[in-house]
């Protein structure tokens, strides 16, 4: 099979076909998300299964997720920690934050979920810390300020995922004009520079095109 995105995308679903299958709660949030008419940026369920499996093997109880959208990923996240645990999850758009709210709740797990609405870096510095896992999916112009905030919040050991790292492949171009690529790029020298982290980063192809996600330990 030659190397298209259609064919990633095929893929894709056939991963998510044969490890994850149906699931009315998560196909309702993104019902209504698109009903809500919100950009199609949510994580694909190979990836939700991911950050959902990321939570149980780090045992993480509290979890910060940066950018909620419909909620998709706050659900599986929501999951992992388990009914003692808690995600503190931040939504820079109030509508958005109401159709999360309703999905959450739907989905039964709307007790262990935060919805703090507001600007990321207006929001951040109310927090309480000892996050256990953050995961920052939100403007990529701010991935400094937010990764900043996850080692403040965090502890030695928490982990830290950073999504959307692949751009395309344009991470390569330091003369990129783009301010996604430009704050990608500062992210990934960040993780790899800042003495706080350590960390890796994948490119992937599927359903969301050429892209790719870093993964960290606060240190």
């Amino acid at each position: 099979m030659d190397s298209t995105p259609a064919a990633w995308s095929q893929a894709d679903s056939y991963l998510a076909d044969t490890l994850i299958g149906p699931d009315a709660e998560l196909e309702s949030a993104l019902a209504a998300q698109r009903e809500a008419g919100m950009p199609e940026i949510e994580v694909a369920p190979v990836a939700g299964k991911l950050l959902n499996l990321l939570v149980r093997i780090s045992g993480a109880r509290r979890v910060l997720e940066i950018g909620t959208l419909g909620g998709y990923s706050t659900i599986w996240l929501a999951r992992a920690v388990g009914a003692d645990g808690r995600v503190v999850t931040i939504e820079a758009e109030a509508d958005n934050a109401a159709v999360a709210r309703s999905s959450i709740d739907a989905a039964g797990v709307g007790d262990r979920v935060d919805i703090r609405i507001g600007r990321g870096a207006d929001v951040l510095p109310t927090l309480v810390g000892g996050f256990d896992l953050v995961f920052i999916d939100a403007d990529k112009e701010s991935n400094t300020v937010y990764l900043d905030w996850a080692a403040r919040l965090g502890h030695a050991g928490t982990v830290v995922v950073l999504d959307n790292i692949g751009r395309e492949g344009e991470i390569v171009r330091d003369d990129s004009s783009d301010p996604k690529v430009i704050g990608t790029r500062d992210g990934l020298r960040m993780l790899g520079e800042d003495p706080r982290f350590d960390a890796t980063a994948l490119q992937t192809v599927g359903a969301k095109g050429w892209d790719g996600f870093a993964i960290a330990v606060v240190v």
